[in-house]
């Protein structure tokens, strides 16, 4: 350990030190949500500011810090999102970032695939008495990206999570690093109002005991998590780890003793949300951080049988097309893995793909359910790919339906202010007599 130790102190510098080793047109980034390192960036900011650097790239995905990347006053820096947070997001529909279109599982071939990358920052957990940094909640992209990189700078956390199986960094492979312990975000979790409840109560019906579940990000997957207490030995294959699914544990309603993979292990790629999660991943042995690759591939996700994916959706179309990553033309995230999930639990033995959103938007003045997507949307889940739509008003198998079926199915989920104009869209085009 002392020989790590002296290591350590010989690489151990500030943020700003950190900062002053970047040059112009470096190509960097950072793994997923808390992997990018608070300190470093606000410093590596006001260094590419101060020193006027230029040609600058900074990669990310979902992106939670106000950083220079994402702001029109540090032009010497592009940030280019994978999948895009609010800064990201407002920075590409000003046209001050780019987006970098992938399925999450793709997305570590495409980090190899890069020209180079000249740095990444990280988060990391205290170094422990081998030499080694566990990269704590953050282990979607981190062995590609610690794979790839020309220099590997850590920033050190004391309150970041030690993930027992997670990918780590030795202090032999460190550029540089620096200290900065700082508490965690702990972001609220989304409010539950009746139209969620409401929806999560008919996906709840269609998930029998022993089945494998993942959600991603918002209100009704959380309110899915709310009404599964009463299910028994459920188990959990998911890209990001929510509270919802702690509290499954903790109510003992999931097990991970029926799983044909990973029996007994709650199987997750990230952790991104609130300190609960964050506590409960530290030094557990019941939690296996696998990289994207894995925890997404289709062909993965299909050996589990009874596979339950639910997942949010902006707007769909009679064909069954979601958009869940647009409005029309404006940026919102990204594909990320919704695609991987419908596509795997499609093929699971039993499984099954939900994509929940409440009927309307904006106040209740526009229909969610369209007889074409709205000009410039993007597709994210295609029509042949789609399953099981849920709304407040019922839910849907599209699967196996035609046009005229799926249409029916789509204008009885609709709010019944719009199923009349939707019917007659429908007519007109000739897709019901």
């Amino acid at each position: 350990m002392n020989g790590y130790l002296a290591q350590y102190e010989a690489k151990k510098t500030t943020a700003e030190g950190i900062a002053q080793q970047v040059k112009s047109g470096w190509v960097c980034g950072s793994d997923i949500g808390l992997s990018t390192p608070p300190g470093i960036i606000a410093a590596l900011d006001q260094y590419i500011k101060e020193e006027n650097l230029t040609d600058i790239y900074y990669h990310t995905l979902l992106d939670w810090l106000p950083m220079g990347a994402y702001r029109e006053e540090y032009p010497g820096i592009t940030g280019v999102s994978w999948f895009s947070g609010g800064f990201a997001r407002k920075a590409v529909n000003q046209g001050i970032a780019d987006v970098m279109p992938a399925y999450f599982r793709d997305m570590p071939s495409l980090i190899e695939a890069q020209e180079r990358i000249d740095a990444i920052f990280l988060v990391v957990a205290p170094m422990d008495e081998n030499g080694n940094f566990s990269t704590g909640p953050s282990a979607s992209l981190s062995e590609a990206l610690l794979k790839k990189a020309k220099r590997i700078y850590l920033e050190v956390n004391q309150y970041i999570p030690h993930s027992v199986t997670g990918p780590s960094v030795h202090i032999s492979e460190v550029e540089a690093l620096c200290e900065n312990h700082v508490n965690l975000p702990d972001y609220p979790r989304p409010k539950l109002d009746e139209v969620s409840k409401q929806i999560a109560s008919f996906i709840a019906e269609e998930i029998p005991d022993e089945s494998v579940i993942q959600f991603g990000i918002g209100a009704i997957p959380d309110a899915v998590g709310q009404v599964l207490r009463e299910k028994k030995d459920l188990g959990i294959h998911t890209e990001m780890l929510t509270e919802s699914m702690v509290e499954l544990i903790e109510a003992g309603a999931v097990t991970n003793e029926k799983k044909t993979l990973h029996r007994g292990q709650t199987v997750t790629s990230f952790a991104f949300g609130s300190k609960r999660v964050y506590d409960f991943i530290h030094e557990n042995e019941a939690v296996t951080m696998l990289p994207i690759q894995y925890i997404n591939d289709p062909s993965i996700i299909r050996q589990i049988p009874n596979f339950m994916s639910i997942n949010s959706g902006l707007e769909i179309d009679f064909f069954g097309q979601v958009c869940a990553e647009s409005l029309g033309t404006m940026h919102f995230s990204g594909t990320g893995g919704q695609v991987d999930f419908v596509r795997g639990a499609v093929l699971s033995p039993g499984g099954k793909s939900f994509l929940a959103f409440p009927s309307t938007a904006r106040g209740g003045t526009v229909s969610r359910i369209k007889s074409i997507l709205s000009p410039g949307s993007i597709v994210t889940t295609s029509k042949n790919d789609v399953n099981y739509i849920a709304t407040e008003y019922g839910i849907t198998n599209l699967r196996g339906k035609t046009l005229g079926q799926r249409t029916k199915a789509l204008i009885g989920l609709a709010h019944p202010k719009f199923r009349d104009k939707l019917l007659f869209e429908a007519k007109k085009r000739n897709i019901i007599i």
